[in-house]
């Protein structure tokens, strides 16, 4: 399986422990279509798998600097890896050089300049970037004024990323960036205000979350804003990527189409649910979730984070999510892999949009339309608009 395939984790980590970030080539953006950082399912198995589909980059899933920083970097002679351990021993974050070098960016979430420079020094030397997250709403991230919190506080959110390009980026000569959401779904000059900040500190490339920092994913983003925002960010010579329900590499062209060739795509939730829609054409689910396992195993992922991606990547309702629920360890999963065929005759490509399954045979993915341009939001209390998001969002599913 993967390690039949060719992938020599063991040999990777002397050669990788010896790099030279002062050799390392400045990572571009522009035009790239890349893995979104999530929490849980932006592991290494994951970044792997996209990549090996067709993504340009990776971002790993959200670090905290305060955990980063108690870390200890250990070279692990056995999967090929460079593992960065908290002082449990447990793994707070693990990349594979000789696989991601040259295309992983790090995450980090920070509140504070100092910390966030501390913090980016430790992964520096082994990974291509570092981003700033000023997106994520979620507790977790918000309630010690990190993520999305930031948006609220322009002044220490230029702070942090001046920092991190004075101090970290131009030492290891690796990009810093930042990803936000917009400020307001009405009026762009808010969103406009911030991004002419952000775009002074230094950073490298922009990456826009097409949603408020109050809207899930369940809502369609707002992209009329779009041409202004780009417009603003590149002429600072700062690269542009969009993030917000693209469900695909053919979609992600039809926006270069509209928004110019240099503007780059994120794919988060559609990945999530299958790390090939990278590529022209992304594997079916029952083909997805054996390779997944497989990787996963071969570099020792612990069997709840490997549970929790696999069960994204089944249809609900499929009687072979119910066997992969059951399951407690590896063995249990290969076993129930084996009877995967049979739950999964027509073979059906699983993308996700608003959160949703969607489930095409191949000939359907082929004639999947998309439509880039999402209808103005009239108010997200109405009533009115969310029937006009759920029309709209129909019609964004329809086959030709």
């Amino acid at each position: 399986m993967f390690r039949s395939l060719g992938y020599p984790f063991a040999q990777s980590a002397a050669s990788a422990s010896k790099s030279n970030p002062g050799a390392k080539q400045m990572v571009a953006f522009a035009g790239k279509l890349v893995l979104a950082p999530m929490v849980r399912s932006g592991e290494l198995p994951t970044r792997l798998m996209a990549l090996e589909h067709g993504a340009d980059l990776v971002w790993g899933p959200e670090v905290v600097d305060k955990k980063i920083i108690k870390c200890s970097r250990s070279q692990n002679d056995k999967l090929g890896t460079i593992d960065f351990l908290e002082p449990n021993g447990k793994v707070a974050f693990r990349t594979l050089r000789s696989r991601e070098q040259g295309r992983l960016i790090f995450q980090l979430g920070s509140a504070d300049p100092d910390l966030a420079a501390q913090a980016a020094a430790v992964v520096a030397g082994d990974v291509d970037g570092i981003d700033l997250n000023c997106g994520c709403p979620k507790p977790f991230s918000t309630h010690a004024g990190m993520g999305a919190a930031l948006l609220s506080d322009p002044e220490r959110l230029t702070s942090i990323l001046s920092r991190l390009v004075k101090g970290v980026g131009q030492k290891f000569g690796i990009p810093i960036s930042a990803k936000i959401r917009l400020l307001d779904e009405h009026d762009p000059e808010p969103s406009l205000d911030l991004i002419r900040k952000i775009c002074d500190t230094g950073v490298s490339n922009l990456t826009l979350h097409c949603r408020t920092r109050s809207m899930r994913n369940r809502e369609s983003p707002i992209r009329q804003f779009l041409p202004e925002i780009i417009q603003t960010v590149q002429s600072r010579n700062v690269s542009f990527m969009i993030n917000g329900a693209i469900r695909n590499r053919s979609e992600f062209e039809a926006l270069r189409q509209e928004f110019g060739s240099s503007v780059g795509g994120m794919i988060a939730e559609s990945a999530e649910a299958n790390p090939s829609v990278f590529s022209e054409k992304p594997l079916a689910w029952n083909q997805v979730v054996p390779k997944f396992v497989d990787i996963a195993e071969s570099l020792d992922n612990h069997i709840s984070n490997t549970k929790y991606v696999v069960l994204n990547q089944i249809p609900g309702k499929s009687p072979f999510y119910q066997m992969i629920c059951r399951a407690k360890t590896y063995k249990d999963l290969n076993e129930s892999l084996k009877s995967i065929d049979q739950f999964a005759e027509d073979n059906k490509i699983i993308i996700r949009y608003l959160q949703k399954h969607v489930l095409l045979d191949p000939e359907a993915f082929d004639r999947y339309e998309y439509s880039t341009t999402i209808k103005k939001r009239r108010s997200s209390h109405s009533d009115s608009a969310q029937d006009s998001n759920n029309e709209d969002s129909s019609k964004l599913l329809k086959t030709a």
